[in-house]
């Protein structure tokens, strides 16, 4: 069994910044893959970014390339999700996934493909 526990959200101003952080714990953590998905107020979960936990090569949705940075600590089986120049249209509640699937080509981007949810922080954005 995994546990995923997320911490970090909260209400931030447009412009602003914060860091989302996601603890993994588990006799049966073995990730290949650790990832952040979104769902904005009535819409479907999307993809954030996700990082491989072996090589640290991360994937990012248009959306946030350039805004957001994921990465991995091994030692401490986290993931964080560093975000910057927030917009309005980031608002949502954040998900840790983790994908027990070998890499194949690229990191895993649909809900399908993650087998391990932590329950979400919400993050608001606005003025």
């Amino acid at each position: 069994q995994v546990q995923l526990v997320e911490s970090g959200g909260g209400w931030v101003q447009t412009g602003g910044s914060l860091r989302l952080s996601c603890a993994a714990s588990g006799p049966s953590f073995n990730a290949y893959t650790m990832a952040w998905f979104r769902q904005p107020p009535g819409k479907e979960r999307e993809f954030v970014g996700a990082v491989s936990y072996v090589s640290g090569s991360a994937l990012y949705s248009e959306s946030v390339k350039g805004r957001f940075t994921i990465s991995r600590d091994t030692t401490k089986n986290t993931c964080d999700l560093e975000m910057k120049e927030l917009k309005e249209a980031d608002t949502a509640v954040y998900y840790c996934a983790t994908s027990d699937r070998v890499i194949r080509s690229a990191l895993p981007s649909r809900p399908a493909e993650y087998d391990h949810w932590g329950q979400g922080t919400q993050v608001i954005v606005s003025s």
